[in-house]
């Protein structure tokens, strides 16, 4: 059950009067029972799938639901936002709904195919602005726009109004689920899907274990957690944009560390890997943050056999030009590419000897580089190596030394490595 504190700050009824004004412009979206996945894990797994809502993401909820109950004098002013990607599409769809101006911060490196969906979406109404590296950039940009122009500031996650409109999912899953939630698994970036979907839950379904879920990268809840403070993280890794924050939200921190039974992080590799497992077996598309959850299977494995699990599947909004990074990791999470400097001897017919003794019947070279001076291969070279099956590396590597090929391993090498993905 919720503690005084948390019920008086967001009580259900808000929650409740939060799906109704949302009502007709945000979709109920589907609970899907996943075949594939509860044979795999011996559980019975449903998607919560929000990749389908109207803006493909969640956000449009808090978004609208906070927009919609500003007073006229603050809709006057403007609204100002701050996202990476998803909120600033629920705000700019809200605002053109409402008719309604505003100007919204996006970090440099959001995604193009988001950057788009926010213009579409917001027409003459929505003004983009890139600003900075991360989504903490471009919201002190926004404070600082919002402050000199008087503007309505609406917050992505820290704001009770956001909170109850992400917790109309939570009403949404209850209604459709037909037999008790043993385990809900979300995404967490800035909190506000878990502190509204988590209130629910443990109003109406306090049996149910949830299951913060973060970016390796990027993991604000599990550090502040650990230091029992609030956290701002030095460094983050923004690969999966719509939960890399350096700081979730204070109010959100403190829903979270009551509301949440556990945490996971998840690497950006087994990220990419569940994206792509769910496009060519279930052909859905989700974005990284949005794969979080369904990845966290593979880690909580043994403790969901014969449960019943919901996965949040927050959004779908994947530019398809990241694509290639995707696979490149996948294959890098389960250790099928590989990349070495390789000692090539200053003769004829090294690379062949290479080919030919080296190089298993199934492995593949995918990448490399080399200096050519004279029409012989002159070493050192980079190349990148995809194998068929995991247990074929040790052999290669042990070939490699035996013909004294092999100069440096690089996927060990972070300083080298970053400049080939």
């Amino acid at each position: 059950m919720l503690s005084e504190t948390i019920k008086n700050r967001l009580s259900l009824e808000k929650i409740y009067k939060a799906q109704q004004s949302i009502k007709g412009v945000v979709q109920t979206t589907p609970l899907v029972f996943m075949k594939n996945f509860s044979e795999e894990y011996q559980a019975n797994i449903y998607f919560k799938r929000e990749d389908v809502q109207v803006v493909r993401s969640y956000k449009i909820r808090g978004a609208y639901n906070k927009i919609q109950g500003l007073s006229k004098e603050e809709l006057k002013k403007g609204i100002v936002c701050a996202s990476a990607g998803n909120h600033a599409q629920g705000v700019a769809y809200a605002c053109k709904k409402l008719e309604v101006s505003a100007v919204i911060f996006m970090p440099v490196t959001t995604p193009h195919q988001k950057i788009e969906q926010v213009r579409m979406f917001g027409g003459e109404f929505v003004e983009v602005r890139l600003f900075g590296d991360s989504f903490d950039d471009s919201q002190n940009a926004a404070d600082e726009f919002c402050k000199a122009k008087n503007s309505t500031f609406v917050h992505p996650f820290d704001d009770l109004d956001v909170i109850a409109g992400q917790g109309t999912i939570g009403l949404e899953i209850l209604n459709d689920v037909d037999t008790a939630v043993d385990y809900l698994f979300l995404p967490v970036g800035g909190g506000g899907l878990a502190s509204g979907v988590g209130s629910v839950f443990k109003e109406l379904s306090p049996s149910t274990k949830i299951i913060g879920v973060e970016p390796k990268g990027a993991p604000s809840l599990t550090v502040s957690l650990e230091k029992g403070a609030n956290t701002t993280l030095d460094e983050i890794e923004k690969f999966v944009d719509g939960a890399a924050v350096k700081r979730m939200g204070d109010i959100t921190f403190n829903f979270c560390k009551e509301l949440l039974d556990g945490t996971d992080t998840i690497c950006e590799g087994l990220t990419c890997a569940t994206i792509l497992k769910v496009y060519n077996e279930n052909a859905l598309v989700v974005e990284p943050a949005g794969a979080l959850s369904i990845a966290a299977l593979e880690q909580h494995k043994e403790q969901i056999k014969g449960k019943t699990i919901v996965c949040i599947v927050s959004g779908g909004n994947n530019d398809i030009t990241r694509m290639e990074e995707m696979k490149e990791r996948a294959l890098l999470y389960r250790g099928l590419k590989h990349y070495f400097i390789i000692k090539f001897p200053q003769r004829a017919g090294a690379l062949k000897e290479f080919v030919v003794d080296v190089l298993g019947e199934t492995d593949d070279i995918a990448y490399f580089e080399y200096t050519k001076k004279n029409n012989r291969a002159e070493g050192p070279a980079i190349v990148g190596i995809e194998l068929k099956s995991k247990k074929d590396f040790d052999p290669l590597v042990e070939r490699m030394k035996q013909k004294g090929f092999l100069g440096e391993y690089l996927n060990d090498n972070p300083e080298l490595f970053q400049f080939l993905i």
